[in-house]
């Protein structure tokens, strides 16, 4: 049987980098739809070599978008995390980093109208049911991609993305602090379990006898670390009400310490059995907020400092990531009223992907 030729745009997104598609050039049906995107990045096989993974997390990911399914919103963004080394794809998460690249790409195929000198594209984000608005360059019409912006993690500089953040608290678990309580016990280690974009669950490096300076690579290399983290996580899963979470990419483990470098905080990242070479947008903004919780673990080493505009920057282990929050007090404490970040994208190329025609047809490899 033929291959089948998929229609695609492959981009960067902040951090990331991953196909995007039109919802229309897919199979509608779940299982079929996901046999597709395995054959076409290759998974499962630690090299990808045989699809367009790129043979890690942050590069085998996938963006699907189409036209809105609320009244609020100009399209609909669904992400896909295509496991690498296993037959699965994972829709418990979103991605803020190939976030940055809807925009550009819905501009880009006709599924709304620019507007010079900026567009601004209300991103409905389907994982967590919220929206996220980004604000893309657009002078005389058309997308911009050169610019002076520079994020950590992406060499060279590009056209700024600034996205806000309107509803994202609780996405994913039901509430911002799941269990109700800015700390938690977890096989007698304090945890602050949070979900403002991301479900992440926050400790000190301190407490697993890390200085929060260790390389992602010393990190995965100690067993005894990863096992403990995971005992922590399947437990944690069932408190932040996601159930089973064993096979599941959420929630991250984070965590904290001291900065080092200026900033307020710094981390290291479990996405979740691999240690993030930066930090990923959302678990970066469910940081912040934990600092801005008096009682949470992040906030005995980054202090809010009260109600208003705060900008922290969080160090991962690749640089700094900026998250502009807006707090104002409330009857339960502080309220995050809307988060903020800079992002940039890039469009790699645009052409067809490639699956054997049966397993289209089938929905199976």
């Amino acid at each position: 049987m033929k291959q089948r030729a998929i229609p695609c745009t492959l981009m960067r997104g902040g951090t990331s980098k991953g196909p995007f598609f039109l919802a229309s050039d897919l199979p509608e049906e779940t299982a079929v739809r996901d046999a597709v995107l395995l054959a076409a990045m290759g998974s499962p096989d630690a090299r990808q070599i045989d699809g367009v993974g790129g043979a890690d997390t942050l590069t085998s990911k996938v963006a699907i978008v189409g036209p809105p399914s609320r009244p609020d919103a100009d399209v609909d963004y669904l992400f896909l995390q295509v496991v690498v080394d296993e037959a699965r794809v994972d829709a418990s998460q979103n991605c803020g980093n190939m976030l940055a690249g809807v925009g550009p790409f819905a501009i880009e195929r006709g599924l709304i109208s620019a507007t010079a000198p900026r567009t601004s594209v209300r991103i409905h984000m389907v994982n967590t049911a919220s929206i996220a608005v980004a604000h893309v360059q657009t002078p005389n019409g058309c997308v911009r991609y050169d610019g002076d912006a520079r994020i950590d993690g992406v060499p060279g500089t590009a056209a700024p993305i600034d996205i806000d953040f309107l509803d994202v608290a609780g996405g994913s678990c039901g509430a911002l602090l799941p269990s109700g309580n800015a700390r938690d016990v977890i096989a007698d280690t304090d945890v602050t379990l949070i979900d403002n974009g991301m479900p992440v669950v926050v400790m000190r490096a301190a407490d697993f006898g890390q200085t929060g300076d260790e390389t992602p690579e010393e990190m995965e290399a100690d067993s005894a670390l990863r096992a403990r983290v995971e005992t922590i996580r399947l437990e944690a899963g069932k408190r932040m009400q996601l159930g089973d979470v064993t096979k599941k990419t959420v929630p991250k483990m984070c965590l904290v310490a001291p900065a080092r470098n200026g900033g307020d905080i710094s981390t290291r990242m479990f996405i979740p059995h691999k240690v993030h070479k930066a930090i990923g947008v959302f678990g970066a903004v469910s940081v912040a907020t934990a600092c801005a919780l008096p009682g949470s673990i992040a906030s005995e080493i980054a202090p809010s400092g009260g109600d208003g505009v705060r900008s922290f920057e969080i160090e991962h282990p690749t640089g700094f990531f900026t998250v502009s929050m807006e707090i104002e007090s409330g009857p339960s404490g502080p309220q995050v009223q809307r988060s903020a970040l800079l992002r940039t994208a890039r469009a790699l190329m645009t052409g067809d992907i490639f699956v054997p025609g049966d397993v289209w047809r089938k929905g199976s490899l």
